[in-house]
């Protein structure tokens, strides 16, 4: 009779879980949007004016009264927020530093919305530092579209962060966030965050985009040209510039379903394309200088096989180009592209091409909201990247993200370390940020193949990218398709590495004969739980390997060796029992994939 009921409860308890989720997923929605813009660039001043036809579809159950723009243009402008921000830090970023706070009227950069009409109807805006805040005189019911139509001008600001004009290598634009953006909305509300530095968060959508300027540029970025005829300049023949007699042409391109839309002009651009055997055309725009020619005619190979290497372990890249272009401050990824500088040694131009181009998965495709889950992108893409930067240029390392350990361990042990749940722009230290988004956000990833296996962890990858692309998946979406997939409970893992600032920390407290055999004890120093593998050598050269499964994963990852108890968290020491004696040394996690920020405790060998 009481197992009866206990089985009754628990079906029930299990039905319960089930719909919950079902709802969830039944439940996604995510809003979509439609931008049709014109704008009529003087590269003589850098100032251009324009126009702004947007279609907002509400596909939340909720009506909304009021929408938001970002102005991410204002931000380049003495005393805004970035410019405070940078100069008040304790570890500014040197690109920045004090330079916003230094520009001129004619060095700074804008975005002013002059007119804005919803349905016809003028609506109230207010401008607050880079956010466009406006009242909707017609709330926007639930299944249901409205129409903006906007005219705005704007200010290309010298370069200091990502966008801007005449970038240390000589490129005349970097147009990247130069539109006003409508803001996200989604399960969690509003994201209207002021631009201080760090992400983006976009709506998905389809982009019809007029960029006219003087007809002796050329353009690279998002999209697809649509006549390339028309503007007699040669984009179809590989770099052969056609005659004009037009001072001014205007570049007309269409971009399906991307949350962004980025361009870069330069009158001395080099135009290559290579198609890939994928058919995917890769394009690449940089400086007619024999300084870098070499290397960027050499990059064109490498930039083939990473795609590949991403088509294969992640998923298939959807659209039917991408470029790889000279421009920005370092590099940034965005829709279809990437600025990256290009005056660079050769294996750092695949580096950066590699990272920036592994965003378009981590970022532009599973477009994780970056300024509340950083570690999702910067750390996903470092792990991916540098896996693929291994196999591409043969470095053959045991562990690829190696780098990644280091960086994380050295974090771990700053006292500087805040949550990864920190939002991007509050981090107290640049430093920190770094470390965490990028080092410790890889180490998530290659740490998951320790604890359910590598080769699940690979399968997890392609899911999670099956599953979630062109949405906005959050960490808990991440660890579910790994639940799913292999039937463990991961929510500890979750929790611990990005809720918290606990740490991993086991450490081998005795080895010692008895009668029996040999006793090993270990201890639980941090305070975040692992499973444990144990490598156990004996005298005569013969080796054993053990697992000590986590008890709450209430699972065990597939192993080749012993599979011993569970160790309880709770329980701070984990006793094992050997028949065997002459045990000549005992080691934790022989792999390196356990993030113990303390390893000189690992490894016991007798004297």
């Amino acid at each position: 009779m009481i197992r009866t009921l206990k089985s009754a409860l628990f079906l029930i308890c299990l039905c319960s879980v089930t719909v919950s989720v079902a709802q969830r997923q039944n439940g996604y929605w995510q809003q979509h949007v439609d931008y049709t813009m014109e704008i009529d660039m003087n590269v003589k001043n850098f100032n251009y004016t324009g126009k702004q036809t947007l279609v907002y579809t509400n596909n939340s159950p909720d009506t909304l009264d009021r929408v938001y723009y970002h102005l991410y243009f204002n931000a380049f402008q003495p005393g805004s927020e970035m410019d405070v921000r940078s100069r008040t830090i304790a570890d500014a970023d040197p690109r920045v530093g004090d330079r916003i706070n230094k520009l001129t009227k004619e060095e700074i950069g804008f975005l002013n919305v002059n007119k804005l009409t919803q349905d016809g109807k003028s609506l109230k805006t207010n401008v607050a530092g880079t956010v466009l805040e406006v009242r909707l005189t017609e709330p926007i019911a639930p299944g249901t579209s409205t129409t903006f139509n906007m005219d705005f001008n704007g200010q290309v600001p010298l370069q200091v962060r990502r966008s801007g004009r005449d970038n240390k290598e000589g490129i005349s634009l970097s147009m990247t966030q130069w539109y006003p953006k409508l803001a996200e909305y989604d399960f969690e509300g509003w994201h209207a965050d002021p631009y201080i530095g760090r992400e983006f968060h976009g709506v998905w959508g389809d982009f019809d985009v007029k960029i006219t300027l003087d007809s002796n540029y050329t353009i690279g970025g998002t999209g697809y040209l649509q006549n390339p005829n028309e503007i007699g300049h040669g984009y179809e023949d590989n770099g052969i510039k056609v005659s004009s007699d037009k001072k001014k042409n205007t570049w007309h391109f269409k971009a399906p379903k991307v949350h962004d839309f980025t361009w870069a002009a330069d009158p001395d651009y080099i135009h290559d394309r290579v198609t890939a055997k994928d058919g995917t055309e890769l394009h690449f725009f940089y400086q007619d200088d024999a300084k870098i020619k070499e290397n960027w005619k050499n990059l064109q190979p490498k930039t083939e096989e990473i795609l590949a290497y991403f088509n294969e372990h992640i998923g298939q890249y959807p659209y039917k180009q991408y470029s790889v272009i000279q421009g920005g401050d370092g590099g940034m990824e965005y829709a279809m592209c990437t600025l990256i500088t290009g005056d660079r040694k050769f294996e750092s131009l695949v580096g950066v091409t590699a990272h920036e181009m592994a965003h378009t998965w981590f970022q532009f495709l599973l477009a994780t909201n970056e300024g509340k889950h950083e570690w999702m992108d910067e750390g996903f893409t470092s792990y991916i990247s540098s896996h693929a930067m291994d196999e591409i240029m043969g470095t053959n390392k045991a562990n690829p993200a190696d780098g990644s350990y280091r960086g994380y361990t050295f974090l771990a042990n700053s006292g500087k370390e805040q949550p990864q749940s920190t939002h991007a722009d509050r981090y107290e230290f640049n430093q920190a940020y770094g470390l965490s988004a990028y080092s410790k956000g890889a180490v998530f990833l290659a740490q998951l193949g320790y604890v359910i296996g590598e080769e699940n962890r690979d399968d997890v990858i392609k899911k999670y990218y099956d599953q979630w692309k062109f949405k906005h998946p959050t960490p808990t979406d991440f660890i579910r398709v790994a639940e799913k997939h292999t039937g463990a409970e991961l929510d500890w893992y979750l929790m611990d590495w990005t809720q918290t600032t606990n740490k991993i920390d086991y450490a081998i407290d005795t080895v010692q004969e008895i009668k029996e055999g040999t006793k090993i004890v270990l201890k639980r120093k941090g305070l975040v739980p692992m499973p444990i593998d144990l490598k156990v050598t004996f005298t005569d050269g013969s080796s054993k390997m053990m697992l000590i499964p986590l008890q709450m994963m209430r699972w065990e990852k597939p192993f080749d060796g012993r599979v011993l108890n569970d160790w309880a968290w709770a329980m701070p020491t984990y006793d094992i029992i050997l028949k065997e004696k002459n045990v000549q040394q005992v080691e934790i996690d022989p792999s390196g994939l356990l993030a113990d920020v303390n390893k000189e405790d690992n490894t016991y060998t007798k004297e």
